[in-house]
């Protein structure tokens, strides 16, 4: 069995990274960090010209049908170069969404959109901090409409349709349902909010009897939520495994380059360590990646672990990786003219999304006892 990728996969990944060297380099991340743009409009428009945007949807969709192990490779890429654009909520969230759960006239109507580019979306979810849960969901859905407020909605300020967590009090559950409303619509008020990462914008959306339309059966949000989170897992973390690929090699070079007492840092034992764990703890990520990737392509229904364990550690080694890489930097490392800190934030930012790493152990822990055997639990 071949756990390599292909050669069109590695060409794919070998364009994509020669692309964003060339059209998203730190001076231009740095001009929406320090900027007033919430994301670079022409990156992302080239972007959607190269078809990553319909990477893995159906060509009936408008998409390119390559498939999730080539999104994967794009979502690796675009981590590495901290891209400022509205690609996860937009392709992992919103349109993953539809994809699973909308109606065939709403895939139809949604889908190409978000191929092409012509709109972005996101997931609003949570209501404030802390775990989401049904008890937390307080937006309600009635007479077709939504109220209620979204915090932090990413990318919220700039996407034009939400996929929206709303409970439904004639819906069976705990009446949790998902619908789509259109942010530039009516009854719709919408507030950017500060983050640690000014490359992916967050807002807080307020809702006052907005027009909605159901995604999915009533009642159904938490099983389609819970499938959404499985596929965007994998997809985050290859995102988070780019960034720690490239915190490392950074840190590397800098080891290398930078003299003290008449030798490279790099040959002082205290920075061949933190190296050295930087490097095992990217390889596991990546094993684990790799393991994600491959059980969301074939629809094995492995995917529950393995999303889980690509997250798991995915978070562990970029926020190991971006710490190092500033430590390895000394005092310089943690100025703004150096590039570290954007790699520090951008994995203090996604180790939050589709929450923090304690949700995932327990979903991890919660998932493989389900697979053993049920003479194993009566052994307990």
């Amino acid at each position: 069995m071949d756990f390599d990728l292909s050669e069109d996969q590695l060409l794919l990944k070998d364009q994509a990274r020669k692309f964003l060297e060339d059209q998203c380099t730190p001076a231009e991340v740095r001009r929406v960090f320090e900027g007033d743009e919430s994301y670079h409009p022409d990156l992302w428009r080239s972007i959607s010209e190269m078809g990553w945007l319909g990477a893995a949807l159906p060509e009936e969709y408008g998409g390119v049908g390559m498939g999730y192990v080539e999104l994967c490779v794009i979502a690796e890429e675009l981590g590495r170069s901290l891209a400022p654009v509205p690609f996860s909520s937009t392709v992992y969230l919103a349109a993953e969404a539809i994809l699973l759960a909308g109606s065939e006239d709403q895939k139809q109507k949604y889908l190409p959109q978000f191929a092409m580019g012509e709109i972005i979306g996101t997931l609003a979810l949570a209501e404030g901090p802390g775990t989401v849960t049904a008890a937390s969901i307080q937006t309600s859905f009635a007479d077709g409409t939504l109220s209620g407020h979204k915090l932090p909605v990413p990318d919220g300020d700039v996407a034009d349709i939400a996929v929206v967590a709303a409970r439904d009090q004639n819906a069976p559950g705990d009446g949790t349902s998902l619908y789509i409303v259109h942010l530039n619509g009516t009854g719709i008020d919408r507030k950017v909010i500060e983050t640690l990462d000014p490359g992916r914008s967050h807002a807080r959306i307020d809702l006052n009897k907005a027009a909605a339309e159901p995604l999915g059966r009533p009642g159904e949000g938490p099983e389609i939520l819970d499938q959404l989170f499985d596929r965007a897992a994998v997809l985050f973390s290859f995102e988070q495994l780019g960034g720690a690929q490239r915190a490392l090699e950074m840190a590397r070079d800098y080891a290398m380059e930078r003299f003290a007492f008449g030798r490279p840092v790099g040959s002082f034992q205290a920075i061949k360590h933190k190296l050295a764990d930087m490097y095992v703890a990217t390889e596991l990520a990546r094993s684990n990646c790799f393991y994600g990737a491959w059980a969301l392509s074939s629809e094995s229904p492995e995917l529950p672990v393995a999303a889980a364990t690509a997250r798991l550690g995915a978070i562990k080694a970029n926020h190991l990786c971006s710490k190092e890489n500033i430590q390895t930097h000394g005092g310089m490392g943690f100025t703004w003219e150096f590039d570290c800190h954007l790699y520090y934030r951008r994995a203090k930012l996604l180790a939050l999304a589709l929450g923090g790493e304690p949700e995932w152990q327990d979903r991890l822990i919660d998932r493989l006892r389900r697979q053993r055997p049920a003479s194993q639990e009566a052994a307990q």
